[in-house]
Protein backbone atom coordinates (compact mmCIF):
# COMPACT_ATOMS: atom_id res chain seq x y z
CA UNK A 1 0.00 0.00 0.00
CA UNK A 2 2.76 2.10 0.85
CA UNK A 3 4.56 1.69 -2.67
CA UNK A 4 1.35 2.16 -4.33
CA UNK A 5 0.81 5.44 -2.45
CA UNK A 6 4.77 6.42 -3.57
CA UNK A 7 4.10 5.46 -7.44
CA UNK A 8 1.13 7.47 -7.25
CA UNK A 9 3.11 10.56 -5.90
CA UNK A 10 5.83 9.54 -8.39
CA UNK A 11 3.59 9.55 -11.52
CA UNK A 12 1.61 12.77 -10.02
CA UNK A 13 5.48 14.51 -10.34
CA UNK A 14 5.96 13.35 -13.46
CA UNK A 15 2.49 14.46 -14.95
CA UNK A 16 2.64 17.63 -13.86
CA UNK A 17 6.35 17.92 -15.77
CA UNK A 18 4.76 16.25 -18.23
CA UNK A 19 2.26 19.68 -18.21
CA UNK A 20 4.42 22.11 -17.58
CA UNK A 21 6.95 20.73 -21.04
CA UNK A 22 3.78 20.60 -23.44
CA UNK A 23 2.45 24.09 -22.35
CA UNK A 24 5.85 25.91 -23.18
CA UNK A 25 5.80 23.59 -26.64
CA UNK A 26 2.33 24.62 -27.78
CA UNK A 27 1.54 27.31 -25.86
CA UNK A 28 -1.35 29.31 -24.51
CA UNK A 29 -4.08 28.47 -26.81
CA UNK A 30 -3.83 24.77 -26.49
CA UNK A 31 -4.55 24.44 -22.53
CA UNK A 32 -7.71 22.34 -23.44
CA UNK A 33 -5.71 19.43 -25.30
CA UNK A 34 -2.50 19.51 -23.23
CA UNK A 35 -5.18 18.99 -20.09
CA UNK A 36 -7.14 16.71 -21.76
CA UNK A 37 -3.89 14.58 -22.36
CA UNK A 38 -2.42 14.68 -18.95
CA UNK A 39 -5.71 13.44 -18.06
CA UNK A 40 -5.64 10.72 -19.84
CA UNK A 41 -2.10 9.76 -18.65
CA UNK A 42 -3.31 10.58 -15.15
CA UNK A 43 -6.68 7.92 -15.33
CA UNK A 44 -4.22 5.02 -17.28
CA UNK A 45 -1.61 5.19 -14.52
CA UNK A 46 -4.17 5.31 -11.51
CA UNK A 47 -6.12 2.57 -12.72
CA UNK A 48 -2.70 0.19 -13.27
CA UNK A 49 -1.20 0.67 -9.53
CA UNK A 50 -4.97 -0.10 -7.98
CA UNK A 51 -5.21 -3.31 -9.76
CA UNK A 52 -1.29 -4.33 -9.45
CA UNK A 53 -1.43 -3.40 -5.65
CA UNK A 54 -5.17 -4.33 -5.46
CA UNK A 55 -4.06 -7.99 -6.79
CA UNK A 56 -0.63 -7.98 -4.42
CA UNK A 57 -3.14 -7.40 -1.28
CA UNK A 58 -5.34 -10.12 -1.75
CA UNK A 59 -2.49 -12.57 -2.37
CA UNK A 60 -0.79 -11.23 1.03
CA UNK A 61 -3.81 -12.02 2.85
CA UNK A 62 -4.09 -15.01 1.60
CA UNK A 63 -6.84 -14.77 -0.56
CA UNK A 64 -6.47 -16.52 -3.97
CA UNK A 65 -6.44 -14.10 -6.75
CA UNK A 66 -6.65 -16.69 -9.55
CA UNK A 67 -10.33 -17.48 -10.01
CA UNK A 68 -10.62 -13.39 -10.26
CA UNK A 69 -7.52 -12.87 -12.46
CA UNK A 70 -9.36 -15.74 -14.79
CA UNK A 71 -13.07 -13.69 -14.48
CA UNK A 72 -11.26 -10.61 -15.10
CA UNK A 73 -9.99 -12.08 -18.03
CA UNK A 74 -13.22 -13.47 -19.45
CA UNK A 75 -15.15 -10.72 -18.79
CA UNK A 76 -12.50 -8.20 -20.32
CA UNK A 77 -12.85 -10.62 -23.85
CA UNK A 78 -16.75 -9.67 -23.34
CA UNK A 79 -16.39 -6.06 -22.67
CA UNK A 80 -13.52 -5.67 -25.56
CA UNK A 81 -16.12 -7.37 -27.68
CA UNK A 82 -18.95 -5.21 -26.62
CA UNK A 83 -17.33 -2.45 -26.55
CA UNK A 84 -14.63 -2.74 -29.53
CA UNK A 85 -15.32 0.56 -31.04
CA UNK A 86 -15.81 2.90 -28.06
CA UNK A 87 -11.94 1.53 -26.72
CA UNK A 88 -11.08 2.53 -30.44
CA UNK A 89 -12.40 5.94 -30.20
CA UNK A 90 -10.67 6.48 -27.46
CA UNK A 91 -7.07 4.57 -28.29
CA UNK A 92 -7.77 7.43 -31.61
CA UNK A 93 -9.03 10.28 -29.56
CA UNK A 94 -5.64 9.91 -27.70
CA UNK A 95 -3.53 9.98 -30.88
CA UNK A 96 -5.03 12.77 -32.50
CA UNK A 97 -4.75 14.56 -29.12
CA UNK A 98 -0.92 13.37 -29.08
CA UNK A 99 0.14 14.56 -32.81
CA UNK A 100 -1.98 17.94 -32.69
CA UNK A 101 -3.65 17.12 -35.81
CA UNK A 102 -7.08 19.32 -34.59
CA UNK A 103 -7.67 22.15 -32.58
CA UNK A 104 -10.52 23.89 -31.24
CA UNK A 105 -11.42 26.83 -33.76
CA UNK A 106 -10.14 25.04 -36.47
CA UNK A 107 -11.84 24.48 -39.91
CA UNK A 108 -11.42 20.73 -40.78
CA UNK A 109 -12.95 18.01 -42.59
CA UNK A 110 -13.25 14.52 -40.62
CA UNK A 111 -15.72 11.55 -41.74
CA UNK A 112 -17.58 13.36 -44.49
CA UNK A 113 -18.37 16.08 -42.04
CA UNK A 114 -17.13 20.02 -42.22
CA UNK A 115 -16.77 22.76 -39.99
CA UNK A 116 -15.59 25.19 -36.71
CA UNK A 117 -13.97 22.57 -34.13
CA UNK A 118 -16.06 23.41 -31.00
CA UNK A 119 -14.53 20.73 -28.81
CA UNK A 120 -11.88 17.94 -29.21
CA UNK A 121 -12.40 14.97 -26.54
CA UNK A 122 -10.43 11.40 -26.33
CA UNK A 123 -14.07 9.88 -27.50
CA UNK A 124 -15.16 12.59 -30.30
CA UNK A 125 -14.63 15.72 -32.00
CA UNK A 126 -17.43 18.09 -32.06
CA UNK A 127 -18.05 20.26 -34.93
CA UNK A 128 -20.58 23.00 -35.93
CA UNK A 129 -21.12 23.72 -40.21
CA UNK A 130 -21.84 26.77 -42.31
CA UNK A 131 -25.43 26.41 -41.64
CA UNK A 132 -25.20 26.43 -37.89
CA UNK A 133 -25.56 22.36 -38.02
CA UNK A 134 -23.55 20.10 -35.13
CA UNK A 135 -22.30 17.07 -35.54
CA UNK A 136 -20.63 14.70 -32.89
CA UNK A 137 -17.67 12.56 -34.96
CA UNK A 138 -16.41 9.51 -32.79
CA UNK A 139 -12.54 9.56 -32.86
CA UNK A 140 -13.01 5.87 -34.72
CA UNK A 141 -14.76 7.16 -37.73
CA UNK A 142 -11.75 9.36 -38.47
CA UNK A 143 -9.31 7.99 -40.62
CA UNK A 144 -8.09 11.43 -42.38
CA UNK A 145 -8.31 14.60 -40.86
CA UNK A 146 -7.91 17.73 -43.48
CA UNK A 147 -7.14 20.99 -41.70
CA UNK A 148 -7.78 24.22 -43.48
CA UNK A 149 -6.75 26.28 -40.62
CA UNK A 150 -3.19 25.42 -40.29
CA UNK A 151 -0.19 28.07 -40.13
CA UNK A 152 -1.50 29.22 -43.68
CA UNK A 153 -3.86 28.92 -46.19
CA UNK A 154 -4.63 30.15 -49.91
CA UNK A 155 -7.24 31.97 -51.20
CA UNK A 156 -7.83 29.99 -54.44
CA UNK A 157 -9.66 32.19 -56.91
CA UNK A 158 -10.80 30.60 -60.34
CA UNK A 159 -12.81 32.80 -62.73
CA UNK A 160 -14.00 32.12 -66.61
CA UNK A 161 -14.11 35.01 -69.35
CA UNK A 162 -15.37 34.42 -72.36
CA UNK A 163 -13.07 33.02 -75.44
CA UNK A 164 -13.14 36.65 -76.67
CA UNK A 165 -11.60 38.79 -74.19
CA UNK A 166 -8.48 39.58 -73.63
CA UNK A 167 -6.66 37.19 -71.86
CA UNK A 168 -3.11 39.20 -70.52
CA UNK A 169 -5.50 42.38 -69.84
CA UNK A 170 -7.99 39.74 -67.83
CA UNK A 171 -4.76 38.63 -66.04
CA UNK A 172 -3.28 42.09 -65.40
CA UNK A 173 -6.39 43.09 -64.09
CA UNK A 174 -6.29 40.23 -61.27
CA UNK A 175 -2.54 41.15 -60.52
CA UNK A 176 -3.60 44.93 -60.00
CA UNK A 177 -6.03 43.93 -57.79
CA UNK A 178 -4.10 41.90 -55.82
CA UNK A 179 -2.05 44.28 -54.92
CA UNK A 180 -4.42 46.62 -54.31
CA UNK A 181 -5.89 44.40 -51.75
CA UNK A 182 -2.16 44.14 -50.27
CA UNK A 183 -2.37 48.22 -49.88
CA UNK A 184 -5.37 48.46 -48.28
CA UNK A 185 -4.91 48.70 -44.56
CA UNK A 186 -8.30 46.61 -43.92
CA UNK A 187 -6.88 43.72 -45.90
CA UNK A 188 -3.49 44.47 -45.56
CA UNK A 189 -3.36 42.34 -42.36
CA UNK A 190 -5.09 39.28 -43.51
CA UNK A 191 -2.71 38.51 -45.82
CA UNK A 192 0.93 36.74 -45.73
CA UNK A 193 1.95 37.15 -49.18
CA UNK A 194 1.61 38.96 -52.85
CA UNK A 195 -1.09 37.47 -55.22
CA UNK A 196 0.34 34.98 -57.65
CA UNK A 197 -1.40 35.04 -61.52
CA UNK A 198 -1.12 31.77 -62.42
CA UNK A 199 -2.92 31.79 -65.80
CA UNK A 200 -5.08 30.23 -67.91
CA UNK A 201 -6.16 27.30 -65.78
CA UNK A 202 -8.13 24.88 -68.62
CA UNK A 203 -10.04 26.01 -71.28
CA UNK A 204 -13.54 25.12 -70.69
CA UNK A 205 -16.71 24.45 -73.32
CA UNK A 206 -17.72 28.25 -72.85
CA UNK A 207 -15.34 29.98 -71.28
CA UNK A 208 -11.51 30.16 -70.28
CA UNK A 209 -10.50 29.61 -66.84
CA UNK A 210 -8.18 31.90 -65.05
CA UNK A 211 -6.70 30.95 -61.90
CA UNK A 212 -4.86 33.49 -59.16
CA UNK A 213 -4.25 32.83 -55.56
CA UNK A 214 -3.26 34.25 -52.49
CA UNK A 215 -1.75 33.62 -49.28
CA UNK A 216 -3.97 34.32 -46.18
CA UNK A 217 -2.60 34.38 -41.94
CA UNK A 218 -4.77 33.62 -40.38
CA UNK A 219 -6.07 30.99 -42.73
CA UNK A 220 -9.39 31.48 -41.09
CA UNK A 221 -9.73 34.31 -43.22
CA UNK A 222 -8.95 32.44 -46.63
CA UNK A 223 -13.03 32.81 -47.51
CA UNK A 224 -13.68 36.45 -46.55
CA UNK A 225 -10.31 36.99 -48.59
CA UNK A 226 -12.04 35.03 -51.39
CA UNK A 227 -15.32 36.98 -51.25
CA UNK A 228 -13.40 40.22 -51.05
CA UNK A 229 -11.45 39.46 -54.20
CA UNK A 230 -13.99 38.16 -56.53
CA UNK A 231 -16.71 41.52 -55.85
CA UNK A 232 -13.59 43.85 -56.80
CA UNK A 233 -12.76 41.47 -59.45
CA UNK A 234 -16.37 41.74 -60.70
CA UNK A 235 -16.11 45.22 -60.76
CA UNK A 236 -12.99 45.43 -62.23
CA UNK A 237 -13.64 43.37 -65.22
CA UNK A 238 -16.81 45.40 -65.45
CA UNK A 239 -15.63 48.51 -66.20
CA UNK A 240 -12.38 47.11 -68.40
CA UNK A 241 -14.96 45.46 -70.86
CA UNK A 242 -14.04 41.92 -69.91
CA UNK A 243 -17.27 39.54 -70.25
CA UNK A 244 -17.41 37.13 -67.62
CA UNK A 245 -18.66 33.73 -69.13
CA UNK A 246 -21.63 34.05 -67.31
CA UNK A 247 -22.75 31.82 -65.49
CA UNK A 248 -18.97 30.26 -65.61
CA UNK A 249 -17.44 32.55 -62.53
CA UNK A 250 -16.16 29.46 -60.61
CA UNK A 251 -14.65 29.59 -57.38
CA UNK A 252 -12.76 27.05 -55.85
CA UNK A 253 -14.65 26.81 -52.88
CA UNK A 254 -13.72 23.64 -50.60
CA UNK A 255 -16.17 22.13 -48.57
CA UNK A 256 -15.39 23.71 -45.19
CA UNK A 257 -16.82 26.67 -45.78
CA UNK A 258 -16.59 27.48 -42.36
CA UNK A 259 -16.49 31.05 -42.49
Amino acid sequence: MVLAWGLQAIAARLLRVLRSYLARRTGSDEVARVETLVRAFRNAAAVLIVIVAGTLVLDELGISIAPILATAGVAGVAIGFGAQSLIKDYVNGFFLLLDDQVREGDAVEVAGKAGLVEEVTLRYVRLRDFEGHVHFVPNGEIKVVTNRTRGYAHAVIEVGIAYEADIDKALAVMLELGQGLKSDPVWAAKLAGEIEVLGVERLADSAVILRSRIRVAPPIEQWNVRREFLKRLKNAYDERGIEIAYPHLILHTPKANAA
